[in-house]
């Protein structure tokens, strides 16, 4: 079968494609404004990539459509597939009918950590000889691509809430029909979509009912001083056996030192967790990794010492170079949140280092470009030593948003200018944070590049 798939270059988009074709059928792809690592894995695997959505490729003839949720009415070749009366269906239906059914899916769910969770999730099963089948929102290090199709019982999905597709407008994680699920968090975000949290945690219940009685659903610990949205989702209804994570969970880890920290299960310890992660956010992301694996049947000391040789994701807190003593990092963090957990977790990392911290934002999501978590935005910058954010296609003052960091602040709205500004102000021990849920212009190899030729 020959598969046309529009939008091919996003994250879960780019892996389907992997998917479709290791199942045998003929895969082409379109898409606008591509750029790694999506658009290089799909180079590298020979799918045909055509750039832009013209109503010509209708010639193509394929036997079906795959739409990705980037495309909506008014799309050239989405016009001409409804004119036509072509089959077509949506990516997440696509995954649930030809590769989930009769599969184990250990689902990985929330506002932040679903990749790097997924990715842990995945190795640890690979590590126990499961070989497990997985398609990621990104590439895991250990993998190098991000899907995969086995004959494995076990698959491993990231699972969105974002919206299926302009004529599915459920949640993509409801498609997939998880046996193991993990909630990591649940916070406010895609404003265009979404009119509030409440929304979204309705989404998010939608898919704890679907949870069998036979599966288990991972949340984080109830924290006693707030009542959270993960809680009040399970409240609402949960037919699931539960296990938390976190402080005072059944799953908890002890404080982190040098080169690790301790894991425990109710309050008994198994071991000591060795590896280069930085923050808390990524240990309870391994918590949370562990315990769907015990679901799955792996021991946790086998899940212990697999993730003590987890890699990471591309683009989460990844090293691009360092070039005159000064580290240029490349991460997907575009929420507030992220935001301020990612700072916290390199700070912490440097410890008594005398390096700075220099933040470079690009506010790029469509949250983001509608101002919706602006006024949140300052403190979630607040922990760097110096922060500069690209201002170029948005509809809101940035410098207004962002005055609280006063002199910590400078906004450019020209990329040229934002790199030369950069420059200026790094030194040698300096970490600059590239903060972007896109390719941000190509800025990290600039940045570099503009670093080697001042030396």
């Amino acid at each position: 079968m020959h598969i046309h798939i529009l939008g091919i270059c996003g994250t879960f988009m780019g892996g389907l494609a992997l998917l479709a074709r290791s199942a045998g059928h003929r895969v082409t792809g379109c898409d606008a404004n591509v750029y790694p690592p999506m658009s290089t894995q799909l180079g590298a695997e020979g799918i045909k990539l055509i750039e832009g959505f013209a109503a010509e490729q209708i010639s193509l003839n394929p036997d079906l459509w795959v739409i990705g949720n980037v495309v909506t009415r008014g799309n050239p070749l989405m016009e001409a597939i409804l004119n036509r009366g072509d089959r077509y269906i949506s990516g997440p239906q696509w995954l649930a009918e030809n590769v989930l059914q009769s599969k184990w899916v250990l689902a990985v769910a929330g506002t932040h950590g679903k990749t790097t969770t997924s990715s842990m999730l995945a190795w640890i099963l690979e590590a126990a000889g499961r070989q497990p089948g997985f398609l990621i929102g990104g590439v895991p290090e250990n993998f190098g691509v991000s899907a995969r199709l086995t004959s494995s019982a076990h698959f491993v999905v990231e699972a969105d809430e974002y919206d299926t597709a302009f004529f599915d407008k459920r949640a993509k994680m409801l498609h997939y029909r998880a046996k193991t699920a993990i909630i990591n968090n649940i916070e406010f975000d895609h404003a265009d979509i979404f009119v509030d949290l409440a929304a979204i945690e309705t989404q998010f219940h939608h898919f704890v009912r679907i949870v069998p009685g036979s599966g288990c659903i991972v949340i984080p610990a109830a924290d006693s001083a707030a009542d959270t949205a993960v809680e009040r989702v399970i409240r609402k209804g949960c037919w699931t056996p539960l296990q938390t994570f976190g402080p005072g969970g059944d799953w908890s880890c002890g404080e982190p030192g040098a080169s690790g920290f301790e894991i425990r299960h109710q309050g008994k310890a198994l071991g000591s967790l060795r590896w280069s992660l930085m923050g808390e956010h990524n240990r309870n992301n391994a918590l949370a990794a562990i315990a769907a694996a015990q679901h799955a049947g792996v021991a946790p000391a086998q899940a212990i010492e697999a993730l003590s040789r987890f890699q990471n994701v591309r683009r989460r807190m990844e090293l691009r170079g360092t070039v005159a003593g000064v580290a240029v990092y490349d991460d997907f963090a575009h929420h507030p949140t992220a935001i301020a957990t990612t700072i916290a977790g390199l700070r912490a990392q440097l410890g008594a280092q005398s390096g700075r911290i220099l933040a470079v934002l690009e506010p790029r999501s469509n949250t983001m470009k509608l101002g919706a978590m602006k006024e949140r935005l300052a403190d979630s910058l607040g922990g760097a030593d110096s922060v500069f954010c690209y201002t170029g296609g948005l509809g809101w003052d940035v410098a207004q948003a962002l005055a609280p960091l006063a002199a910590k602040l400078q906004c450019h709205d020209d990329l040229h200018s934002l790199v030369a500004a950069v420059l200026a102000e790094a030194r040698p021990g300096d970490q600059v944070l590239l903060m972007s849920n896109g390719a941000f212009g190509g800025i990290h190899e600039k940045l570099l590049a503009a670093l080697a030729t001042a030396q």
